[in-house]
């Protein structure tokens, strides 16, 4: 089991987090609370994840400005059911993207197992909480160095290079997110 704290920087956020094993399976829970751009947040999330880090199944409940909702998604085979209806967008995406956390960078950190100098593209669903905006993206990871990875979103054309632990978790997102505190 893990238990740490993300500082959002960005977003003017905490997020106290838990991974731990479950069988063959992990499972995640977190809780995030912030303010960004006159818009005050709370966030829980829980997400199954396989042996390979791949993303089956997530739950994300959210209330912005007193405003709730609630976002699911089950992975079945090649598919993916986002709020109970099959999402012909998403066929064959193996992992998400959820703006308010730097965990679901861990999922293809640690998938991908990258050698040193080695790049991969990839299918994401990609979830702006605060926007309420869940779409396909393409991301590359790039890995510079033992536990520094090059990150490139394709679309917006953002860039940064993310510190990991042994893990796979993130320590340090310059500008967006640092752990703070870990037991």
């Amino acid at each position: 089991m893990k238990t740490l704290i993300w500082q959002g920087i960005a977003f003017q956020s905490l997020e106290y987090f838990n991974l731990k094993k479950n069988g063959k399976a992990s499972v995640v829970t977190s809780k995030i609370i912030g303010c960004y751009e006159n818009n005050m947040y709370t966030v829980e999330y829980r997400l199954i994840i396989d042996p390979d880090w791949n993303i089956q199944e997530f739950t994300i409940e959210s209330e912005i400005n007193t405003v709730k909702n609630i976002l699911t998604g089950k992975k079945y085979q090649d598919e993916w059911k986002i709020n109970n209806i099959i999402n012909p967008d998403f066929k064959d995406f193996s992992f998400i993207d959820i703006s308010l956390t730097p965990f679901t960078n861990t999922l293809p950190i640690n998938n991908l197992k990258l050698a040193e100098n080695d790049t991969q593209k990839i299918k994401v669903i990609y979830i702006d909480v605060l926007s309420n905006i869940v779409k396909p993206v393409t991301q590359q990871y790039t890995r510079i160095a033992p536990y520094t990875y090059h990150y490139d979103n394709l679309q917006t054309d953002f860039k940064s290079d993310i510190v990991v632990d042994e893990n796979g978790l993130v320590v340090n997102y310059p500008k967006l997110f640092d752990k703070i505190a870990e037991i």
